[in-house]
């Protein structure tokens, strides 16, 4: 038995309400349960009870017994001093007021269905499961399912938007200095995402619209900052970068000695971090205002059309500085134009959306909808019970399933796990 179960049942009423009785045998009227306390304090204030021929507002208290009053110390702590009720799972003593009178008491386990409690004990008994719900999830009501998943979708995003706010108020309201440093860090996908994201940090974005006009400056720019400058190798096109980065460290005063290094290992050649920082130079390169151009684009072709670039001409006979490749145009695929759609595009979208008290909920469900699923552990598990992620909206709000509900036990702030604990 945990804690929580009892406010749950406390909060929505998951008891019998007809004939309560205070240990003491007065009648309990429940007008209002309360508004349920995440802080510290008392479980929930303002409750509204009649006990007796009394009628009380003030706060209750939830414990399991009655004598964890005096376990968490509460007849010390004065903010304990307006609790009308205690309601307990057992009453194994008695609590007091200051003034010496009784704090009445409720004892929730007289008046809730067996058959509550045992869907509460089958949810909970883990037995080795992935998830608590793992035997009952595939026979989740559609209409439930799908509505939740929806609602963590936009849990999603506003997790994601506090990341945005953080680095907007870093970057003095900056905007496209903010999806600069997001869609770097997405470019470097999960091997490099990190350390892209620390060079874009290195970097104050005046930098980038100063030489975004010329593709091989804000080349040399990137890899120098990516610390890919710094071999003895030879051939035109190297010793060019090089030359360009030391007279950019010089009149910028750059350094990245807080850049984290890059790496090239585990990766297929196209996913590079040569290749990727060409591809994102010919993205700015291509586009002086592309945050303004991203809030005006409101479709998937219209996105798919401005990240259609392709890297400079030395990588497209190249993976590495040193060594040739046979020829290939190296384009963004629609598929890695997703990913920044799904991690960075639709975030700041919905951020920026969010922060002018603009309704776009309707245009990023269509665009997430239209996105093909996300290919990961959590999504393959999930797909394993239940055939259910078919976009990229179910894939990440599977994700925040998993993260913030299945994995901290939440399974009682859950619908699914609501909706079996009520089966």
């Amino acid at each position: 038995m945990q804690e929580d179960f009892l406010h749950y049942i406390w909060k929505h009423k998951k008891f019998r309400i007809n004939n309560l009785k205070t240990t003491s045998g007065e009648p309990i009227l429940v007008t209002s349960v309360g508004q349920h306390n995440f802080n510290s304090g008392p479980d929930f204030f303002n409750a509204k009870l009649k006990i007796g021929e009394q009628l009380w507002a003030g706060n209750v208290e939830i414990h399991i017994k009655s004598s964890d009053w005096f376990l968490h110390n509460h007849e010390q702590d004065k903010a304990y001093d307006n609790v009308i009720l205690h309601v307990v799972w057992e009453d194994d003593t008695e609590v007091f007021r200051k003034n010496n009178t009784i704090i009445p008491t409720l004892i929730l386990k007289d008046v809730v269905d067996e058959s509550l409690l045992n869907n509460y004990k089958k949810l909970f008994s883990k037995d080795g499961k992935w998830i608590n719900c793992e035997n009952d999830f595939a026979t989740t009501d559609d209409f439930i399912l799908g509505n939740w998943l929806e609602r963590l979708y936009f849990e999603r995003l506003e997790r994601k938007s506090e990341t945005i706010q953080t680095l907007l108020e870093e970057s003095k309201n900056d905007w496209e200095a903010v999806f600069f440093k997001m869609l770097t860090k997405n470019f470097g996908l999960k091997v490099n995402g990190d350390s892209f994201f620390s060079l874009a940090n290195a970097l104050d974005f005046s930098i980038i619209r100063k030489t975004q006009s010329k593709p091989e400056v804000l080349e040399a720019l990137l890899f120098g900052q990516a610390g890919l400058l710094e071999d003895d190798i030879e051939g035109a096109y190297y010793l060019r970068l090089v030359k360009e980065y030391q007279f950019l460290k010089q009149k910028f005063k750059l350094t990245n000695s807080n850049v984290l290094p890059i790496q090239f290992f585990r990766l297929r050649p196209p996913n590079f971090p040569t290749i990727r920082l060409s591809q994102l130079a010919a993205v700015y390169n291509k586009h002086q205002n592309l945050f303004s151009k991203i809030i005006e684009s409101n479709n998937l072709e219209d996105f798919y059309e401005l990240f259609k670039v392709s890297t400079s001409e030395f990588w497209k006979t190249h993976y590495t500085f040193q060594k040739e490749s046979k020829a290939s145009t190296k384009t963004l695929s629609k598929s890695f134009v997703d990913l920044l759609l799904i991690n960075t595009i639709l975030p700041i979208k919905f951020s920026y959306a969010k922060q002018k008290g603009l309704e776009i909920d309707s245009e990023i469900i269509k665009i997430a909808s239209l996105l093909a699923s996300e290919k990961n552990s959590i999504v393959t598990a999930f797909n394993g019970l239940r055939k259910v992620s078919k976009s990229s909206l179910t894939s990440q709000a599977l994700i925040q399933l998993k993260i913030e509900y299945c994995d901290k036990n939440r399974c009682l702030k859950c619908a699914i796990g609501n909706s079996l604990v009520n089966k």
